[in-house]
């Protein structure tokens, strides 16, 4: 089991080694263009499906909560904790629907979507940033591998230089996180 142990975390060490040599400028822009979401009084609405749909609700709670910084509470949605929605638009448009229509319902011109898929092919997911790129919203993925058709719907995708669904996710929480403090940063420059 030690073994295991320590393969574990030496992929992980690898995979944020690897991270910060590719993505710091990437993780930059997405920073400024969520801040400036936040500081132009939109919103920001996130969603994945399983690990991912856990993450956007993560990052979401450090919004509307507070991520380390004392501050008013930020307009931070994640689509996918209104189980009535989920099931009503699963049940009545198909699974494909569920966030895209949220979208349509909440998302608003200069609102931010994050979405969250470790293959960047989740069809969910493209249905939703798709919508909001028509609809005059930013869009922002997180995503793995080579960032799947997430790359034709994103204004930048965060591709985390893996295939191991583990560590993209642990690497999209960092990210998150980043996000989040560059935001709390923004807050008090203003």
């Amino acid at each position: 089991m030690m073994t295991m142990i320590q393969s574990e975390m030496n992929a992980h060490k690898q995979t944020i080694e690897k991270t910060i040599e590719t993505l710091p400028n990437h993780i930059y822009t997405a920073c400024i263009i969520a801040a400036e979401t936040i500081k132009n009084g939109n919103k920001i609405l996130l969603f994945g499906n399983g690990g991912s749909a856990a993450d956007a609700q993560h990052i979401a709670a450090e919004l509307s909560g507070r991520y380390k910084t004392e501050r008013r509470g930020l307009p931070g949605l994640a689509l996918t904790t209104d189980t009535s929605v989920l099931t009503a638009v699963g049940n009545d448009y198909g699974y494909e629907r569920v966030f895209d229509r949220q979208v349509e319902a909440l998302a608003r011109e200069g609102d931010l979507l994050i979405g969250i898929s470790t293959s960047g092919n989740s069809k969910n997911v493209l249905r939703a940033l798709s919508l909001g790129k028509n609809m005059g919203c930013k869009t922002i993925g997180f995503s793995g591998g080579d960032g799947g058709a997430m790359n034709e719907f994103c204004d930048i995708n965060l591709v985390v230089p893996s295939d191991d669904t583990p560590r993209i996710q642990e690497m999209h929480i960092m990210i998150g996180h980043i996000i989040c403090q560059a935001i709390d940063d923004s807050l008090v420059e203003q």
